[in-house]
């Protein structure tokens, strides 16, 4: 990254000298040329930033997500079933491989919660820049005096342990209960009892998996979870409760949004934490969010600057 950052500062200079060469003689064509040089430099001065900003311990990790549903009853179930495809569309644009591990439906539309796995690129590094509470704004589709309603869903995003991490977990320490899978899933749901719940009895966490049509890979995956989110407690006693790796906690409903999705009377999303926004509802619903995490990213990496001698010049 060294050898990017020295590279990108010789183009900058490199720019400069020409700019000075344009302001005293003038060349239409040679103006042309640098004006494409310094967009290109601003693109790759801001991925090179970015890729910075994925340099922390645990960002070229794999992740989990977790989305609870919050305040509002079935809207808010209905809302979290809105986020849970928008990820999964994220991702797939991405490339990455998923797997919803549990998912448990509501009462009359969309889920309670969700869990699933994100393997690829740096999936933590990106996807912790959505952990907290999202909030819609609407006209309930499900209320027949079309009054406007607010949602709330929570998301949770926490890194793979790796198996070089060392995490107890004692066989005594878990109660371990089985049940048949429901909602999405095939066939085979309802008909075996495939599904696995496991308590940790020390913590009181709770991880279920139903994904799979065996028990035996459904206790793996619920076990891979467990083990993450104790790896996760562990780091947040040596970071000193200063900042949680999925962030702080807060109640799921009014005053504690990290985002706003405002469908009715006007359109737009609003990041409440960088002010970044977008009108395009759809685009973003369907998991075009990247300019959201990117401007988390950079922002949350500003207090750092690139190096000295890298601001562009004016042409």
């Amino acid at each position: 990254m060294v050898d990017g950052f020295a590279k990108l500062e010789r183009r900058v200079k490199d720019a400069a000298e020409l700019v000075e060469m344009v302001r005293a003689e003038p060349d239409p064509a040679m103006e042309a040329e640098i004006a494409a040089e310094l967009g290109a430099l601003q693109t790759d001065v801001r991925r090179m930033e970015l890729a910075r900003m994925l340099s922390g311990p645990h960002d070229a990790s794999n992740a989990y997500v977790s989305i609870n549903a919050g305040a509002g009853g079935t809207e808010s179930c209905d809302w979290a079933e809105m986020l849970l495809r928008m990820y999964l569309r994220f991702a797939e644009r991405r490339g990455w491989k998923t797997s919803i591990l549990d998912y448990q439906p509501g009462d009359e539309a969309g889920i309670r919660s969700a869990t699933f796995s994100a393997e690829g690129d740096h999936v933590y590094g990106y996807l912790r820049a959505e952990v907290g509470v999202h909030r819609l704004v609407r006209i309930s589709p499900f209320d027949a005096n079309k009054r406007r309603h607010t949602s709330f869903a929570s998301v949770i995003v926490f890194p793979e342990a790796g198996e070089d991490i060392d995490i107890e977990i004692r066989e005594e320490d878990l109660r371990i209960d089985t049940y048949r899978a429901g909602g999405k899933g095939g066939q085979h749901v309802n008909k075996t009892d495939s599904a696995v719940r496991i308590t940790h009895l020390p913590s009181g966490i709770v991880v279920q998996c139903q994904n799979e049509r065996s028990q035996h890979r459904n206790k793996t995956f619920a076990l891979k979870v467990l083990r993450a989110k104790l790896y996760e407690i562990e780091e947040q006693k040596l970071r000193e409760q200063k900042e949680a790796l999925h962030g702080e906690k807060k109640e799921i409903g009014f005053g504690s949004q990290i985002r706003s999705y405002v469908l009715q009377p006007y359109q737009l999303i609003k990041d409440h934490r960088t002010g970044h926004e977008s009108g395009k509802v759809d685009r973003v619903l369907d998991g075009d969010i990247e300019d959201f995490i990117e401007s988390y990213l950079l922002l949350a990496g500003a207090g750092k600057p690139l190096q000295a001698g890298t601001d562009l010049p004016d042409l």
